[in-house]
């Protein structure tokens, strides 16, 4: 008999994130362009394909989270009941961090993984293309959230504020990790004055108003 759809689910989401890891591992030890897809298939204990099934480029084994941001953002803004949308996200930021979690989580380990990503070509060129997929993600969330179109120059202009907030605060928080001081403090010092800036920058927007006030 096969295995029913809840663990054959559980099983393939336990597979992409022991490669992920064992990826992960390999980039931090020998640098991104030092390991190869076959060694990593080796270490993992699964085949090449297997490999390219989960992560169709090699560079999808480094940054494997954007789901999961986007499934937290889709969640948030559909559970956010007569809160504008740009309160609900500042509300979700704000829970994660302090919820500790894998996102916004400070340790030795991430402080190593942006130290691979800063020193491979190829990483660097990618992290910047996910930043601008998932800033044009959440701007068509935020649209679709209050009613508009996914091209809204007020969701696209909120989005784009929102993801550099994020960029410069996690970069602080790791400054801060580094510097022995508490970098989640780091983090929301300079996400919420981000939030405040975005805020009044969509005043009057069905993204800052609730019911038509403001």
């Amino acid at each position: 008999m096969s295995n029913p759809p809840g663990l054959r689910d559980r099983k393939k989401a336990e597979t992409r994130l022991a490669i992920s890891n064992v990826a992960t591992r390999l980039f931090v030890e020998r640098g991104f362009e030092g390991v190869s897809v076959d060694e990593i298939a080796l270490a993992a204990g699964v085949a090449r394909k297997t490999v390219f099934n989960y992560f169709p480029r090699k560079e999808d084994l480094v940054f494997d989270r954007g789901d999961d941001a986007r499934t937290l953002v889709r969640d948030a803004l559909a559970a956010r009941g007569r809160r504008p949308p740009l309160r609900a996200l500042r509300t979700l930021v704000r829970s994660l961090l302090e919820q500790r979690h894998p996102l916004f989580r400070m340790s030795r380990r991430p402080v190593r993984f942006w130290r691979t990503v800063a020193q491979s070509p190829a990483l660097t060129t990618h992290a910047r293309q996910l930043q601008a997929t998932l800033a044009d993600d959440l701007a068509a969330m935020l649209a679709e959230s209050a009613d508009r179109r996914r091209d809204d120059a007020d969701a696209r202009l909120a989005a784009s504020m929102l993801m550099s907030t994020l960029v410069v605060a996690y970069g602080e928080a790791l400054r801060a990790f580094r510097e022995k001081r508490e970098p989640a403090r780091a983090f929301a010092r300079v996400t919420e004055r981000g939030f405040a800036g975005v805020e009044a920058a969509l005043a009057g927007t069905p993204y800052v108003r609730v019911d038509g006030r403001g």
